[in-house]
């Protein structure tokens, strides 16, 4: 069997144990994985893997696996990674369900939690700054972001429609707006 499918399993396990915050958590821990160290992606492929992976409906993370695994092996490459992100998350769920009303009430438990959340968020924010210098956002389009983060949050405009317009918005200025 290929070296690929037992290494990529062990990468993906790996990083689905140590991540906690979600597949947007993930993301900088799986670039390093996959671009830096094992070099199975360009960085411009990543993030054109993570755009792809945050519009397709399903778990992020499973997403951004699944794609990244079908890239280097088709099938067998994208089932080996989704099973190496997700077989963590089953397994630590499975022992939290199992032994949670003893820790439920802990002190200590819950101070742990208040400790990671603002981890958490940095988590979040490194990898959404880095995507934006190499998305090329600049201070000429950054009122597109900022305006579509505020139109979700503020608002409650749907993503969805966030990613229509800004499609249309891409589609309108390539073809008519741009020299």
């Amino acid at each position: 069997m290929d070296n690929f499918y037992s290494t990529s399993f062990k990468t993906f396990f790996k990083i689905g144990v140590f991540t906690l915050g979600g597949g947007y958590a993930m993301i900088p821990i799986i670039e390093s994985e996959v671009v830096d160290k094992k070099k199975w992606l360009s960085k411009e492929d990543f993030i054109d893997t993570v755009a792809i992976a945050q519009t397709s409906p399903g778990v992020f993370a499973i997403n951004l696996s699944v794609f990244i695994g079908y890239k280097m092996r088709k099938t067998r490459g994208a089932i080996v990674t989704a099973l190496g992100t997700a077989l963590p998350s089953f397994l630590i769920i499975l022992l939290i369900a199992m032994f949670f009303h003893q820790f439920e009430d802990n002190k200590v438990v819950a101070a742990m939690f208040r400790g990671i959340r603002p981890a958490v968020v940095a988590l979040i924010a490194v990898p959404t700054f880095n995507m934006a210098k190499s998305a090329r956002i600049g201070w000429s389009n950054c009122w597109i972001p900022i305006a579509s983060a505020l139109a979700i949050w503020a608002f409650g405009v749907s993503p969805i429609f966030i990613i229509i317009i800004a499609a249309i918005g891409g589609y309108v200025y390539g073809k008519y707006l741009k020299n």
